[in-house]
């Protein structure tokens, strides 16, 4: 998706060879002009999915998952990684750890949000090794219902997630791929629908 990959150009900041910080536009700050567009893409990548539900983890997950499901006119539902007072019982929990900040989070999702009727499209804000969209998906096998499509907003090409879902017979789609992080630079994964060869840039 070239309008993503030109936002992470342009505000992206490479910390290291791992880790690509987007907090201006997509999980802190939100460009909601941008997000709309995600949620256009996907709908238009998912259409053949018969998508009935969209699931998200909190909360850097909620705006792009968000606009995908209107555009699918589907609800959205998103996993909690925080206990409530009103949501307690009846639970879908799974242990997911996040590669970026280091730490294992019990998540929820009420049963009464999925169930074995439903076909549901995983939206996440990144991939990198995989375990936050393996756990949605583990909770999504637990309510009996289907995985119709993960739907990755940055991958992270060099780390091993997508192996790991696609190899688990998920259909996996990412609008930006990033091949490397190496000296300040985001490399792209070369798209070969594309006509430019701008697939190498260096962030300030």
């Amino acid at each position: 998706m070239k309008q993503l990959e030109q936002k992470i150009i342009e505000e992206g900041i490479v910390l290291n060879e791992n880790v690509l910080k987007v907090d201006s536009f997509l999980n802190h700050q939100v460009d909601p002009q941008l997000m709309y567009s995600i949620g256009q893409t996907f709908a238009a990548l998912f259409e053949a999915q018969n998508i009935t539900k969209v699931l998200t983890l909190e909360s850097s997950g909620i705006a792009p998952a968000v606009m995908a499901a209107l555009q699918m006119n589907v609800p959205l539902v998103f996993a909690r990684k925080r206990k409530s007072l009103t949501l307690k019982n009846d639970l879908y929990t799974e242990n997911i750890f996040s590669f970026t900040k280091q730490e294992e989070s019990e998540v929820t999702v009420s049963r009464k949000f999925i169930t074995e009727e439903d076909r549901v499209l995983i939206i996440d804000d990144f991939l990198a090794n995989g375990d936050a969209a393996l756990g949605l998906a583990k909770i999504v096998e637990q309510a009996q219902a289907s995985v119709a499509g993960i739907g990755i907003v940055i991958e992270k090409a060099f780390q091993p997630g997508r192996n790991k879902l696609v190899e688990l017979g998920y259909l996996v789609h990412s609008l930006a791929r990033v091949s490397s992080l190496s000296e300040g630079k985001v490399t792209f994964v070369p798209d070969p629908n594309r006509t430019d060869s701008n697939d190498s840039l260096t962030i300030q």
